[in-house]
């Protein structure tokens, strides 16, 4: 890599560390911040201030870059990214001051989705090689449909991970860093430039926001705005790369660089439909929440994650160098992800199996966060599975008993 990329990405990195440093009292002074409840179990108030911060240090960084290294990227292109990415920013931040319904998060979404594909001409073209005889399978007319539905998507699906300390801001920084690795190894100096910038400025705000051993609780949220845009900045550069005739990363391969928030999200959109719920209900069965439940800590929780979102980054990147089809790819794709809904329906077996026990089988005397016993409050989850193995069997025949003897009375 030239000078260049490391200047950049000191840039990102130092524009992130002040720009979080200046917002942080400033939130704290204008009331954007995030308080506890019942469904969040961190101590005191916490500035969500991380997109913003993120955000305008990436733009920071390019017109600085842009000043220092002219031509080093396309700021025609980065034009409607921009708009859009502050769209999010600004509809996220009205929603971290109060909460706006479902349907209008998704209109605003939509409508990034749409600068994006008509400002910039960022569109699903083609999925790859599907076909056996090796074409390209084209979209045709359902192209832009596809990318709204697909830039919609990813958006929420950033959005809803971020549930523990650092674990949205890891999520999207491991595929950040296998798009640097796809642009260094196959060739797109241009968007290495913009990578580097950005995995710097995420990382920056992973220091504020990361929990380890020695510092307990986070210094700064993301906040809607920052997830949001998070999950628009994977969009934009996963379809960016595998896309058009100078693709960087086949379509398939992309699949396999977003594994982890593509599997939940789906998994629970699909459990949500065959309950019946409704789609945009708060719940704890993303699969960070069951973690938790198993008895992981938060640190380890957010590792074990992050070590799987690698291993996918890692098959999408071979996939590409040894020439993997894309029929191949997404096939076993699909297939893991069948594997996954499998295994997260029976979270609480798997989990025993794995001697972590969701149904609290080990002998522990207080299972609540540091947080609930801060504040002296029972344990945030109240499911059937809080019980022991047989304290439900003989609640269940309780219930046998009742009904066979109201059906036996005359």
């Amino acid at each position: 890599m030239s000078l260049s990329i490391y200047i950049n990405a000191a840039i990102g990195f130092t524009a992130t560390t002040v720009l979080i440093l200046a917002l942080r009292p400033i939130a704290r002074a204008i009331g954007l911040v995030d308080t506890p409840n019942e469904r969040k179990v961190h101590e005191g108030e916490i500035p969500l201030v991380g997109g913003l911060a993120i955000f305008t240090a990436m733009l920071v960084t390019h017109l600085v870059s842009e000043k220092l290294f002219p031509g080093s990227t396309r700021p025609g292109n980065l034009q409607s990214f921009y708009v859009a990415g502050g769209l999010l920013i600004i509809a996220g931040m009205v929603d971290d001051y109060r909460d706006l319904s479902p349907t209008f998060r998704i209109v605003i979404e939509i409508l990034a989705a749409l600068i994006l594909i008509f400002g910039a001409g960022v569109v699903i073209d083609d999925i790859g090689t599907m076909l056996f005889h090796g074409n390209t399978l084209s979209l045709g007319r359902a192209a832009v449909p596809f990318t709204i539905f697909a830039i919609v998507g990813l958006v929420n699906a950033v959005n809803m991970s971020d549930g523990l300390d650092g674990l949205a801001g890891s999520l999207a920084l491991v595929p950040i860093l296998g798009f640097i690795a796809a642009s260094a190894l196959f060739g797109n100096s241009e968007e290495t430039m913009v990578l580097t910038g950005l995995a710097a400025s995420i990382f920056a705000f992973l220091v504020f926001n990361i929990t380890v051993p020695g510092k307990r609780r986070a210094l700064i949220f993301l906040g809607d705005s920052g997830s949001m845009f998070l999950g628009l900045v994977l969009a934009w550069f996963a379809i960016r790369l595998s896309q058009g005739e100078d693709r960087v990363i086949t379509p398939a391969a992309a699949l396999w660089f977003l594994t982890l928030p593509i599997y939940d999200t789906v998994c629970m959109a699909s459990r949500r439909v065959i309950r019946k719920r409704p789609m945009f209900s708060a719940d704890k069965e993303h699969l960070h929440h069951v973690f938790l439940l198993a008895g992981f800590t938060v640190t380890e929780s957010v590792a074990t994650m992050t070590g799987l979102a690698i291993i996918g980054v890692l098959v999408g990147l071979t996939g590409t160098r040894f020439g993997v089809s894309d029929f191949v790819l997404a096939g076993s794709f699909l297939i893991l992800g069948l594997v996954y809904f499998w295994v997260i329906l029976r979270a609480w077996t798997v989990m025993r199996f794995l001697r972590r026990s969701i149904c609290r089988r080990r002998v522990i005397a207080d299972r609540r966060t540091h947080g609930e016993r801060r504040r002296g409050i029972r344990s945030s989850y109240k499911g059937p599975e809080q019980r022991s193995r047989q304290d439900r069997r003989a609640r269940d025949r309780r219930q046998l008993d009742r009904s066979g003897a109201s059906g036996n009375r005359p």
